[in-house]
């Protein structure tokens, strides 16, 4: 397990945001809720959970640059870390009472992730990972505790594909309805969960055998790519380039299938 003195920062950051995200997810009917665009919603939840990761980490490493979903990009004096922050992904279904969202926490060390955490506060399962070191589920009971390693799934048809699926006023509803006609004759199962996060963290944990997505943002996939790296599994663009943040694409799976899940996305662009 992962004890170093910076991912014990970073989980008590995303403890003490999520026990805000708890009170606030049994008050859904009265939280204050913004539209921030069509079919994206925030919720005053969302900036509460930031404002107290901000104030955590920023405490706890001084001068460190953030990239926050919310507050944007916050230049600190060391310009070689910077913490990546979603503190609320899958917004909407926390919105509909549904308890498949996360915080996601990534720092980069001289544009590299080097840390990723994700949390779901209702399940109080956690994901983590450093580069190097490995990547671990921690829950609440000892026996939650263990190394997350990617699915050993051979066959594609043998698969479960997680994937995002756009919505109204945005994203290229063409493309990927061509992809998931490509993809639905050949796996056993798709599944679309609505958080790109844990749906990463699943894909380490070997629940998930691939996952892909378009229009994804960086803290959307910091700390998950990470989870997923650590885990022994493949990620890059969707195109097969190491452009995910350029691209706002991702693709990953584990080392059996990332190849022929990349071939039958690419039909869907010739």
């Amino acid at each position: 397990m992962i004890r170093t003195p910076l991912m014990n920062v970073m989980t008590a950051a995303a403890i003490k945001a999520g026990k805000s995200l708890k009170r606030d997810f049994a008050e859904i009917p009265s939280l204050q809720v913004s539209r921030k665009g069509p079919g994206d919603f925030v919720s005053e939840a969302d900036k509460r959970a930031e404002n107290i990761l901000f104030q955590e980490l920023e405490r706890a490493r001084p001068g460190y640059s953030f990239l926050m979903e919310e507050r944007g990009m916050v230049e600190g004096t060391d310009k070689t870390h910077r913490f990546v922050i979603d503190p609320l992904d899958g917004t909407t279904n926390f919105l509909r009472g549904l308890a498949q969202f996360s915080i996601s926490i990534g720092l980069e060390r001289e544009n590299e992730v080097v840390a990723g955490l994700v949390y779901n506060p209702i399940t109080e399962e956690m994901f983590i990972a450093e580069k190097g070191a490995g990547a671990f589920a921690i829950g609440p009971t000892s026996r939650d505790n263990y190394r997350l390693r990617v699915s050993q799934t051979r066959e594609i048809s043998e698969s479960v594909v997680g994937c995002g699926v756009p919505h109204a006023g945005r994203g290229d509803h063409g493309l990927f309805l061509r992809e998931l006609a490509g993809i639905m004759p050949r796996v056993a199962g798709v599944r679309r969960l609505g958080s790109a996060a844990l749906d990463l963290a699943f894909v380490a944990a070997g629940r998930f055998d691939a996952f892909w997505e378009h229009g994804l943002s960086p803290w959307d996939v910091s700390a998950g790519m990470l989870l997923v790296r650590e885990a022994g599994g493949f990620v890059s663009a969707i195109d097969g380039s190491p452009a995910i943040y350029e691209s706002r694409s991702l693709l990953a799976a584990n080392a059996l299938l990332y190849e022929p899940v990349r071939d039958v996305l690419a039909l869907a662009r010739q």
